[in-house]
């Protein structure tokens, strides 16, 4: 494919995420001039926007000069000022594409787009021969890397100029052969809050994330301590190791948020918290997922859209509004907007089965309403968001089926426990909140709108259904 206005155009090859690129060199009596980086073009063949923040140049006096093969852990792009160059690149990445190798002749038409774990290793077939390569991270002392030997017999690389007339550094005659490389591993997945109901469920679908919470697992965790609202703490954090942070961490004390003590936690964990992710995410080019909530609509719409109006009641909604504000500055984000959760913890329905067990009879509002949503679901529209590359921005997510109040929900918790549904009595939220101070506001219809996120080829589960595999012994 190519852009025919400007003569550009791009080639895939057999290593994935490895594209040569043609620029359009425009010639006259007096030299050639070529637009040799240019964002917005190449981004729409396809190359990646890959955000270079360092650009070096590399001058080779004689012809026959031969670098690598060096894997850096970042992605590069290569183009040629003066003379030419034999490019050999082999795939070192741990996967099934692992010791493919492409090559091809540039000068200064030509570019490569060279993605992380690809080893690259060049060759000039002219004296005074100049590339140039810009990069994504900048370098840094004591960074290692994968390397292949130049002559390996198993990537059989043609090198136009035979290795023993060629000049070589006397490091790279000693990498090692093919067989002796240690693949490079993809990058990271993060999970902030972990020991939490939906950061326990996310590791059942990302069993290799790397796992942080604001304290120490228990006792043979692997829970490392990370405090997301400790600049310090952030700024010491290897953040280039990881590609997709998941933030399950929040503050969901929505009555207490009301007080000073809990305003605080609230700001910190739910708004600044996100906020310092959100500049990280576009600082490392990460890709950031953060959950949100039907709280920071009023309610008074009866199906919520992604694109509606914020309009939080109270403290903890109006702390969750600003943490969604603050994620989509982030140019690779989701924003999955959920309700009603249940999970491995304390939570509604454990509560009502409690109460069916000790023989109470609660009372339950029934004028809110919404549709529940278990954190194994919200684990799966993530994997399925992320594995899909569905484009960034918001999505609904909760369980699909009848709209329930939690009345109608505690009855049914009530019938699986043994208990006649009737023995809940359904009520008004003012005859629940009786007067009491410290009751923070509820919207009263709490039912997300599903087709977003179905589009994409996700089938939200029943939300009754849900909930009798939940309360099932």
């Amino acid at each position: 494919m190519g852009d025919q206005a400007s003569g550009l155009s791009l080639e895939v090859t057999p290593i994935p995420g490895l594209v040569v690129l043609r620029l359009d060199v425009r010639e006259d009596s007096r030299g050639w001039f070529k637009e040799n980086w240019q964002r917005e073009k190449m981004t729409a063949l396809g190359l990646p926007d890959f955000g270079p923040v360092q650009h070096n140049v590399s001058f080779n006096t004689a012809r026959g000069a031969t670098r690598g093969v060096h894997t850096e852990p970042w992605d590069k792009f290569v183009s040629i000022l003066t003379g030419r160059v034999f490019g050999a690149w082999v795939d070192m990445r741990e996967g099934p594409t692992f010791g493919t190798v492409f090559t091809v002749e540039m000068d200064p038409h030509t570019a490569v787009f060279v993605p992380r774990g690809v080893g690259n290793s060049y060759q000039t077939l002219e004296d005074a021969t100049t590339y140039s390569y810009l990069v994504n991270e900048h370098w840094r002392p004591g960074t290692a890397y994968p390397a292949l030997n130049l002559a390996d017999d198993t990537a059989a690389i043609p090198w136009p100029i035979p290795l023993a007339d060629a000049e070589i550094s006397d490091k790279d005659k000693t990498t090692p052969a093919m067989a002796d490389v240690v693949p490079m591993k993809p990058l990271k997945t993060l999970i902030v809050g972990a020991l939490g109901q939906l950061g326990r469920a996310l590791q059942q679908d990302f069993p290799d994330a790397d796992l942080v919470d604001m304290v120490a697992g228990p006792e043979g965790s692997t829970v490392q301590v990370l405090d997301v609202s400790d600049p310090v703490q952030l700024t010491a954090f290897p953040w280039h190791e990881y590609a997709l942070v998941l933030n399950a961490a929040a503050y969901t004390a929505v009555d207490k948020a009301e007080t000073g003590e809990g305003r605080a936690l609230a700001w910190a964990a739910n708004a600044s918290a996100p906020a310092a992710l959100a500049r990280i995410a576009a600082e490392h080019r990460l890709t950031l997922v953060h959950y949100s909530t039907d709280y920071v609509f009023d309610g008074s719409a009866e199906l919520h859209t992604e694109d509606e109006r914020y309009s939080p009641l109270g403290v903890y909604a109006q702390t969750k509004a600003a943490g969604d504000i603050a994620v989509a500055t982030a140019p690779r984000h989701y924003i999955v907007r959920t309700s009603w959760v249940i999970g491995d913890g304390h939570n509604f329905v454990r509560t009502m089965q409690k109460l069916a067990a000790d023989g109470v009879s609660p009372t339950v509002v029934n004028d809110q309403v919404g549709r529940l949503t278990v954190t194994p679901e919200l684990s799966r529209a993530t994997r399925h968001l992320v594995d899909t590359g569905a484009p960034y921005g918001v999505y609904n997510v909760q369980g699909s089926g009848p709209v329930t109040s939690w009345a109608d929900l505690a009855k049914e918790v009530f019938r699986l426990s043994g208990r006649d549904g009737d023995d809940v009595t359904p009520v008004t939220t003012e005859e629940y909140v009786g007067g009491r101070a410290g009751i923070s506001p509820r919207p009263a219809h709490g039912v997300l709108d599903l087709s977003k996120i179905e589009a994409t080829g996700f089938s939200p589960a029943n939300a009754l259904d849900q909930l009798r595999d939940y309360c099932r012994p």
